[in-house]
């Protein structure tokens, strides 16, 4: 029986001519801390091999105050430590202004990107991608607005998060000189819509790289509480005993297998289960475990 092996190797970021690795590190509650601890996460994610770190303007807002607060420490840490900076393809993303909620309007999307650098001490991200889709912006503009950003110098590739297939494939159309790079759906063993919309199929069609958020479910893969959550998670912790790992590295290993090669973003702010994102890849795949985790999740067996 074939096996589906993990590997370290860097893959590429879409089309966008740049490398990075097969799991990436989320930032959406990395305010709120020292320097000197901002650092050490970032130093553990390295240490786990990591390279592509994930951040948005939104992160630290906590519903009244805190917008920009992720991008504001992650400044700090470049200030006090500016080589890190080099060893990281570092993303961003805009476009959620709350209480709007969505603004993709050129102006406000130019502005968003210059206060992103600031905020980060940064003269250019390596990605750059829409948060959300805000229906009331044509795309022909968003994407006019997205060349622009690229042709400055400031963003090296863009992407979208949250948009559905359609809404990605008409954003395309109306892009003439850099391609959509990145995907940014929700995706877990216990979201599998990508896998069935098509978003995955569209991805792998256009050379699409694929970043899964929430990769574990907002933690229900961890500390299940219904009979479908308990059913995947004992799924995967056949598979996690076997490899000596946890459950929720299979629950990345199981992502990472699929050959739209997704690559999970890991959200622990914790610098040991950071470290431990490396064991990742002591897993191999048999179809017969992959597809156990895929029955669980559906409740159902497949046709």
């Amino acid at each position: 029986m074939s096996e589906i092996y993990l590997t370290p190797d860097s893959r590429p970021l879409g089309k966008s001519g740049i490398a990075v690795s097969p799991i990436a590190w989320g930032m959406w509650r990395f305010a709120g801390r020292s320097e000197a601890e901002g650092r050490q996460l970032i130093e553990a994610a390295f240490g786990a091999g990591i390279t592509l770190f994930d951040t948005a303007d939104i992160y630290g807002f906590d519903g009244s105050g805190g917008f920009g607060d992720a991008e504001t420490l992650l400044g700090r840490v470049f200030a006090d430590a500016p080589g890190l900076r080099d060893r990281m393809v570092l993303a961003t993303k805009g476009g959620i202004t709350p209480p709007v909620p969505y603004d993709s309007s050129r102006d406000y999307l130019m502005r968003a990107l210059d206060r992103s650098l600031q905020r980060m001490q940064v003269e250019h991200v390596d990605l750059y991608q829409i948060h959300r889709p805000d229906i009331l912006t044509h795309p022909q503009e968003v994407a006019r607005t997205l060349e622009d950003m690229v042709t400055s110098g400031k963003v090296r590739s863009i992407g979208v998060s949250n948009y559905t297939v359609d809404q990605s494939r008409t954003l395309a159309s109306f892009l003439s000189s850099v391609p959509v790079a990145t995907q940014q759906p929700e995706f877990s063993p216990l979201f599998l819509d990508p896998m069935t919309n098509g978003l995955f199929d569209a991805a792998m069609k256009h050379d699409v790289a694929v970043l899964a958020w929430s990769p574990l479910g907002g933690g229900r893969i961890a500390t299940p509480t219904t009979p479908r959550e308990e059913a995947v998670a004992a799924a995967l912790d056949a598979v996690a005993a076997r490899f000596g790992v946890d459950r929720t590295t299979a629950a990345y290993g199981w992502i990472m297998a699929h050959p739209a090669r997704v690559i999970p973003i890991v959200g622990t702010q914790n610098p040991v289960r950071i470290a431990a994102l490396a064991d990742v890849y002591k897993i191999s795949w048999s179809r017969e475990d992959w597809y156990a985790v895929l029955t669980a999740a559906r409740g159902e067996k497949l046709p």
